[in-house]
């Protein structure tokens, strides 16, 4: 313990990683992936087993976050890049405003590329993002330049080297092993660049430190040593609901970036293969972080909170990636570790969401949350009793309402509902939708859902019904006023 650290603010490591499923952990029942460092911080913390993420893409998810704001408030409720990030409360400025010393290390994905949103410094790694790569965008604004771990690796390997070397798109199914030392992934550089932060850290403040990698999110591309632990594992393959679409499978499954995985059963089982070790990979480089934190002698004066923007659907039901509201995209680790009062290896299932760990960060930072915020505190009980999450996009774009024991489900383009039990069904293996011993229910939450969207500038509901094929938006129009 430092000296003079007793009875003062606790420091703060937020651990963010991307595309990460909330079953992807040992201590949380899977099959298949070992998370020895993650299952370890959850046995000495608290473990949410409904920590949701309410629309279920990089940006309006990590917008969540920062904010604390539900999506229809910060209004960003799809993906769409390049739009100003301009809010008057953040994550990091309200730790700032609390005493903290604040760094991030990696991953933002806000715009312009280099907007601190509150943070004091970052060491921006954003991943592969193709709307800041093109020759349209200006200089500054250039991944090869504004991108830390890009310039970086540039000056280690040569001005033609890149992280497309290996060969793989960056929302592919395509998995190969790391092409160059392990020392250069910048799961690695993410774990590097924040140990260095310790060592040059202000010792007289407590700091908040967001330590944020980029995967499991594709390319799945961990070190050799990884892909070895499951290569010759026989793995579980992904479940596939008695309402899965075949036919979109078929019709798509030889894209290397299509929504629905591989329509070659042994691409998706390398796919899961890749990602896994990604998890693996990062998994244990959190452990070397916090091996480090051991080291500078601040590890038990640290409050460590571990998420991820949202998940993957890795084949489940013929789907890939995220955007959609099933549970391997929408349902997120989320782990407190050392906070005060909290009993060692506590499981909670209240329904918790990204908005939450604003509040939750200044709580912990004995400050008082905003009052214009959605989140609320996690270390009580928010009494949500259930989440409205959403997320624009074609014929995939969905709104859902979402409990501790079921789910009902609107694609706004179609108008197709669905209905699952998670309490008797968490695979989601049955749609419920015409169910006649389920209607009752159903009505219930499609009611929950009119009345969250009742008023919306895109005109889902007239207040009585859902209204398909309305025009859908990635942004709510104040967001460019």
């Amino acid at each position: 313990m430092e000296k003079g650290a007793k009875n003062r603010q606790p420091n703060i490591l937020l651990v963010m990683t991307d595309q990460m499923r909330g079953d992807c952990m040992g201590i949380d029942g899977h099959p298949d992936v070992k998370t020895p460092y993650l299952d370890n911080l959850a046995a000495r913390g608290v473990r949410y087993t409904n920590a949701y993420t309410a629309c279920p893409s990089c940006i309006p998810a990590r917008c969540a976050l920062h904010t604390g704001l539900k999506q229809e408030n910060h209004g960003r409720v799809g993906y769409q890049d390049r739009v100003p990030w301009e809010y008057p409360v953040t994550m990091a400025g309200e730790l700032a405003k609390a005493g903290y010393y604040t760094q991030c290390v990696g991953k933002m994905h806000v715009h312009p590329l280099r907007n601190l949103m509150g943070f004091h410094h970052i060491e921006l790694h954003d991943g592969y993002l193709h709307a800041y790569r093109n020759g349209g965008v200006p200089y500054n604004e250039n991944q090869r330049i504004a991108d830390d771990y890009f310039y970086w690796l540039k000056k280690e390997m040569g001005i033609d080297r890149d992280v497309t070397d290996g060969g793989i798109e960056c929302n592919s199914f395509v998995a190969r092993p790391w092409m160059y030392e392990e020392r250069l992934h910048p799961t690695n550089w993410v774990t590097d660049r924040s140990i260095d932060f310790l060592r040059r850290r202000d010792r007289s403040r407590p700091f908040f430190l967001m330590a944020s990698y980029l995967r499991p999110h594709p390319p799945f591309d961990a070190p050799e040593c990884f892909f070895a632990l499951y290569r010759d594992k026989e793995l579980t393959p992904p479940v596939i609901g008695d309402w899965a679409d075949e036919e979109r499978m078929r019709r798509l499954g030889r894209f290397v970036d299509a929504d629905t995985g591989s329509c070659d059963p042994e691409l998706m089982r390398q796919a899961q293969i890749g990602y896994y070790a990604c998890i693996s990979h990062l998994d244990n480089q959190i452990g070397r972080l916090l091996d480090a934190l051991r080291d500078d002698g601040s590890f038990q004066d640290t409050v460590i909170l571990f998420t991820s923007d949202h998940g993957e659907l890795l084949g489940d039901h013929h789907t890939f990636r995220k955007t959609r509201p099933y549970q391997g995209s929408i349902r997120i680790p989320m782990i407190i570790a050392g906070a005060p009062g909290t009993a060692p290896g506590t499981v909670r299932d209240q329904l918790v969401e990204l908005r939450d760990i604003l509040p939750t960060l200044v709580d912990l930072a004995g400050a008082e949350p905003p009052r214009e915020i959605d989140g609320v505190s996690m270390l009580g009980d928010c009494g949500r009793e259930y989440l409205h999450g959403e997320h624009s996009g074609g014929d995939l774009g969905n709104q859902y309402i979402v409990t501790k024991k079921d789910k009902y489900c609107w694609f706004m383009e179609s108008g197709r509902e669905q209905y699952f039990r998670l309490d008797s069904d968490p695979k989601e293996l049955h749609d419920r939708i015409a169910d006649p011993d389920c209607q009752e229910r159903i009505a219930c939450l499609r009611q929950i859902l009119i009345e969250e969207l009742a008023g919306r500038e895109e005109g889902y509901t007239d207040g009585e019904r859902l209204i398909p094929g309305r025009p859908q938006k990635a942004c709510l129009s104040f967001l460019s006023s």
